[in-house]
């Protein structure tokens, strides 16, 4: 029997479609016997946790629900006493759950395989299964090992990861925690390490990635390093693979469309994402209409904001701020002129070269912000204006590199 584990906390009720379309990948591949172990608590509702059960019933598989907020009850608590209010409102539970996994499950199971819900197994997943473990705490994926290059993997790990630029994590061991094989004994024995270390990410905010973080300070460097098919960033493969997708394990992370799945079908992994939801409970009518309500809304905004766009630019010159990356994608969407200015976003630096031109050009011209998750608050800190002096050009952009406007919202609200 091969033991699998998600985590599943649903505020909304419209989650549990990507832990279920990660449930029924692992069905459709896999000939051996699996249990899956759904961590969960009261958001769960009736009708999802049937749809649980009925893709379990039609392969043949199992799946048992584990309510962590009444198993757990005491632990749950006391996990989130030490978190500050920050963390809480950018973390769901679920984010907890999995460090309470070696005392929900009985210590005759000495091994688990935990995947995050924005996971597609394309492959069987018993090849993870076999994967020796001996004394180690766990197998994962380095996150530097996604670049083909490997130095340029170990540079991306120091600049996205402050416990590699910090030095307590070594770039090379730095792991990505959304596919892991756990050594559950392992994790028992440790659990006052494990304790303190959730402390102590969560005293430091610079460490963002908090259950990750918190699984790199304590088992990194002890850690097996699993091959890369076991944890593909779909980002990764999209950029460096042929386009057709293989017998792996795809790991759509994050909100922006370039990273994770859209509606863009001429796109061959939002097409396999969308091959599998379509086989679970989840596409029905209702799904459809929810679809269809997005695309509504996503026109009429569109309409809308070119309309208040106009308005706003009339009688003033454009100017634009954004990744270098995405310098010839923003002069395709936004017909960027060559007398226009364009500025890079390359390092802390620009951040004062962009207020210095603001400042120059005040009134006189509206700068585009095309950078994913830009801190706007420091410009109107500034003392400029949102939608006269500047504007968050970044949710247009995916419209420029062949993905709807918010299609990845639109999915999640299906």
């Amino acid at each position: 029997m091969i033991h699998v584990c998600l985590a599943l906390h649903d505020a909304t009720g419209r989650y549990s479609k990507f832990a279920g379309t990660t449930m029924l990948s692992i069905f459709a591949n896999t000939k051996s016997d699996v249990t899956i172990h759904l961590l969960c608590d009261d958001t769960l509702t009736p009708d999802n946790r049937d749809k649980f059960i009925q893709t379990a019933k039609r392969h043949r598989q199992r799946v048992k629900f584990y309510n962590v907020a009444e198993i757990c009850a005491e632990a749950l608590a006391r996990l989130r006493s030490g978190l500050s209010e920050t963390f809480k409102a950018q973390y769901s539970d679920a984010a907890i759950y999995r460090f309470l996994i070696p005392q929900i499950f009985p210590t005759n199971l000495g091994k688990i395989i935990y995947l995050d819900a924005d996971i597609i197994v394309n492959l069987d997943i018993a090849e993870l299964w076999r994967v020796e473990l001996a004394d180690k705490p766990l197998a994962a994926l380095p996150v530097f090992m996604q670049n083909a290059d490997a130095q340029t993997g170990l540079a991306r790990a120091k600049k996205m990861f402050a416990l590699c630029r910090d030095g307590i994590v070594a770039a090379n061991d730095y792991f990505n925690s959304g596919v892991l094989l756990m050594n559950l004994n392992a994790f028992r024995a440790e659990a006052e390490l494990t304790a303190d270390a959730i402390k102590f990410i969560a005293a430091h905010p610079e460490y963002k990635f908090f259950d990750q973080d918190v699984l790199n300070y304590c088992f990194a460097s002890r850690a097996i390093k699993l091959p890369v098919k076991f944890n593909r960033g779909v980002r990764y493969e999209r950029l460096e693979g042929d386009g057709k997708p293989a017998r792996k394990i795809y790991h759509y992370v994050g909100q922006n469309p370039a990273w994770s799945f859209g509606l863009d079908m001429r796109d061959a992994f939002n097409r396999l994402w969308m091959e599998y939801f379509m086989r679970t409970p989840w596409f029905d009518v209702e799904s459809m209409g929810r679809l269809y309500e997005g695309v509504e809304r996503l026109h009429v905004g569109l309409k809308s904001a070119m309309a208040n766009i106009s308005a706003i630019v009339s009688g003033k010159t454009r100017a634009f701020f954004t990744l270098p990356e995405n310098a010839a994608a923003t002069r395709e969407l936004f017909s960027v002129k060559a007398d226009e200015e364009l500025i890079p976003a390359e390092s802390e630096a620009s951040l004062q070269k962009l207020l210095d031109a603001m400042n120059v050009s005040r009134g006189r011209k509206v700068f585009f912000i095309v950078v994913q998750n830009f801190p706007l608050k420091i410009l109107t800190e500034a003392g400029f204006v949102q939608n006269r002096d500047f504007l968050d050009g970044f949710e247009f952009l995916s419209e420029a590199q062949g993905v709807p406007l918010n299609s990845h919202q639109i999915l999640k609200a299906m």
